[in-house]
């Protein structure tokens, strides 16, 4: 549950639905600044998975604050679930998983040290959580959801390369993500993995997990969606890859010549998404942003 710990015209400082304390922008338009974690070792991950089990309130938890009631939320979510299905839009069961996932409960450097230093209690964290992605899809089901797809938050790079080596991912993430993976395409249900980042060395293996396409193709990062394509094509399908500081230039021509240059060759045999490839920042207008849609469907038709 989030609780607002302090508020004033800058800022909001509030502990997050992970037990993380953060710190915001009023309008969360950056990345939070992550004040406090709310596991420091083994022990404190032991009390807290007694508390990782599926549930209603786990959907809706980012949005619950003290004074709402949980089961008007539920019901309000169903209701929205069933007019976009009735409007005929694509629907996306969504989960943050693996690293992504556990560096909420730990903090990024306790993480990134216990996975040299404590693999094994690592890797347990990874498959728990990869067990309550699937327990979570099944309880949404069961009540009355129906998927599409779905949409895995899994942030594993930076902007040079992967936060851990390929090794560690391999040893220790793979056995949980093809967990996932199994799952989903056992009912054909498509899965997205989002990882912000360079991942480039790291792709092969979510293809031998399962996975069926990539998002969101960071540009400052070097991730490419041409050169994906070319190599990965064939195994994978992407999603995103158009640079938003193309968006923001005040030369129009500028966020063409990237649209129709990596059209071109994303979507050639199919399998490619258009998104942008990060989150749009205030600094692209409206009129601009329109302009890319435009853009969008004028070059990604068949």
């Amino acid at each position: 549950q989030r609780e607002v710990l302090e508020k004033n015209e800058e800022y909001i400082i509030e502990r997050n639905s992970f037990g993380e304390i953060v710190k915001n922008r009023h309008d969360y338009s950056t990345t939070p600044q992550i004040m406090e974690s709310a596991i420091k070792n083994q022990e404190d991950w032991k009390k807290l998975k007694i508390r990782l089990e599926p549930g209603k309130s786990r959907s809706i938890s980012w949005r619950l604050m003290p004074g709402k009631n949980e089961i008007s939320m539920w019901q309000g979510e169903l209701q929205r679930f069933r007019t976009a299905y009735q409007k005929g839009k694509f629907i996306l069961y969504g989960a943050v998983i693996g690293y992504d996932c556990i560096q909420r409960y730990l903090g990024s450097e306790r993480l990134l040290m216990a996975i040299v230093a404590q693999p094994e209690w690592v890797k347990e964290m990874y498959m728990f959580q990869a067990e309550l992605v699937i327990a979570m899809f099944e309880l949404m089901v069961e009540e009355g959801f129906e998927f599409d797809g779905v949409f895995l938050g899994g942030d594993l790079g930076y902007k040079n390369g992967p936060l851990f080596s390929p090794k560690h991912y391999k040893e220790q993430l793979f056995p949980a993500d093809k967990m996932i993976c199994d799952y989903f395409n056992k009912k054909d249900i498509a899965t997205i993995l989002h990882s912000d980042g360079n991942v480039k060395p790291l792709i092969p293996y979510f293809i031998k997990a399962g996975s069926s396409c990539l998002q969101p193709l960071e540009v400052k990062a070097g991730m490419d969606v041409r050169e994906l394509k070319r190599e990965y094509g064939k195994d994978l399908a992407f999603m995103g890859g158009i640079d938003v500081n193309a968006m923001a230039h005040p030369d129009p021509r500028v966020i063409e010549e990237e649209i129709k240059t990596k059209f071109e060759v994303a979507k050639e045999s199919g399998g490619y998404i258009y998104h942008s490839d990060h989150s749009v920042p205030d600094n692209v207008s409206f009129q601009q942003y329109k302009r890319v849609i435009e853009l969008a469907r004028k070059y990604g038709k068949y």
